[in-house]
């Protein structure tokens, strides 16, 4: 019975995550031809940015405090005090900020995004929007696609910056590097591309915890316990997608040898 049980529900979860990649389609044609309900989309920007901010920069100013620790004390051991500024810059763009912000926003947002949505099938809501003549996808998923493309890479980047005086705090008070070579570390290590990469893969990973979200929400079935599992289901999936597509940009952004550390030096 329970084999039976897990087959069935990986199948369920095939079809859903098969639904969400048609909606993201959709979403992208709509896009394309204009249909965005700008009242909508501000108010979910405003529920996606400044709602997402405090846990997001208290999440990265203790991760640039903990990993400058971890690197410190290693690399001063080592005579490579000078160069921790610079390791700190390059884990928070490549992989750190943008990761943990998407695992906050896909937590905080995207069961949001499942919950009111699946609340709303479930209630018939979605369908008296369709027989007000209102498509739901312009009216309650785009405007969550473009708010999450476009809040979570400033996120992102504010992620990086708070994440760095995290990092500058505990190496001159515990570390006693100066604030001058840890910052000059991090300038020679960085490039542009650093910093491009990190808004590309907040972007992605917006578009993802977004459709993903409503699509679950707009699959849901089974009243009050449909949207509750709805909800856990749309944030594993988010963060499973998050991961997985965070190996592949990667590998596709820094494959082959790289050069930022023997040029900070």
């Amino acid at each position: 019975m329970s084999e039976t049980t897990s087959e069935f529900s990986l199948g369920i979860w095939f079809q859903r995550l098969l639904a969400a990649i048609l909606l993201g389609g959709q979403v992208l044609i709509h896009i394309l031809t204009g249909k965005i309900n700008r009242y909508n989309t501000l108010d979910q920007m405003a529920a996606v940015g400044p709602g997402s901010l405090l846990i997001a920069m208290l999440t990265a100013l203790t991760v640039g405090m903990v990993f400058t620790i971890q690197v410190a004390r290693e690399f001063i051991s080592l005579g490579a005090g000078n160069a921790v500024g610079g390791v700190l810059a390059l884990a928070l763009t490549r992989e750190l900020a943008p990761v943990l912000t998407a695992v906050i926003v896909a937590g905080r947002v995207g069961s949001a995004f499942a919950a009111e949505i699946g609340t709303m099938r479930v209630t018939e809501q979605i369908d008296a929007l369709y027989i007000l003549k209102t498509d739901p996808v312009d009216y309650l998923v785009i405007p969550r696609v473009i708010a999450c493309c476009l809040m979570l890479p400033i996120l992102t980047v504010l992620s990086i910056m708070v994440g760095m005086s995290g990092g500058v705090f505990i190496a001159t008070n515990l570390y006693d590097l100066s604030q001058k070579t840890f910052l000059d570390s991090a300038r020679n290590f960085l490039d542009t591309w650093d910093l491009l990469s990190a808004v590309i893969k907040a972007f992605f990973f917006g578009s993802l915890i977004s459709v993903i979200g409503c699509s679950w929400g707009l699959t849901t079935t089974g009243g009050a316990k449909g949207v509750g599992q709805s909800t856990t289901a749309a944030v594993v999936t988010s963060l499973l997608m998050i991961f997985i597509s965070n190996f592949f940009l990667s590998w596709i952004m820094f494959q082959g040898t790289g050069s930022a550390i023997t040029k900070g030096f």
